[in-house]
């Protein structure tokens, strides 16, 4: 008899407001500050957005910012500042980012409710 095996979900750090356009894992938060730690100057926080491109029409990005622009949500995590531009926070609303390692490889993992495809190479999506 097979049994199923139980992948837990990711654990949220002081998951912010339900109005909140994403939520950032642990594993995510722990990941963008160490990396933060290596910048000089030190940014003030992480943009996260979504831009045009990719074969299925929109691309995930993310980026150190020194300040938030004047029209950019400002959600914290921890002490963590995440800046999200009014248009990419519509495609994210409801978005989870988590940071994986496997043994082929490591990095940001976007999971998005409004996404109706993706890619093949999964770099790209469309709502």
């Amino acid at each position: 008899m097979a049994t199923a095996a139980v992948v837990p979900a990711p654990e949220v750090v002081n998951a912010p407001a339900p109005s909140a356009p994403v939520v950032l894992t642990a594993s995510a938060i722990t990941k963008v500050k160490e990396i933060m730690a290596t910048q000089d100057p030190l940014p003030a926080g992480l943009r996260i957005g979504v831009v045009g491109g990719g074969c299925s029409g929109f691309q995930y990005s993310m980026s150190f910012e020194n300040q938030a622009g004047m029209m950019d949500k400002v959600v914290r995590f921890e002490d963590l500042k995440v800046f999200i531009d009014a248009t990419s926070a519509m495609y994210l609303n409801g978005c989870t980012v988590d940071y994986v390692e496997t043994l082929e490889a490591a990095g940001f993992k976007f999971e998005n409710p409004q996404v109706k495809s993706t890619c093949g190479c999964g770099s790209s999506f469309s709502v």
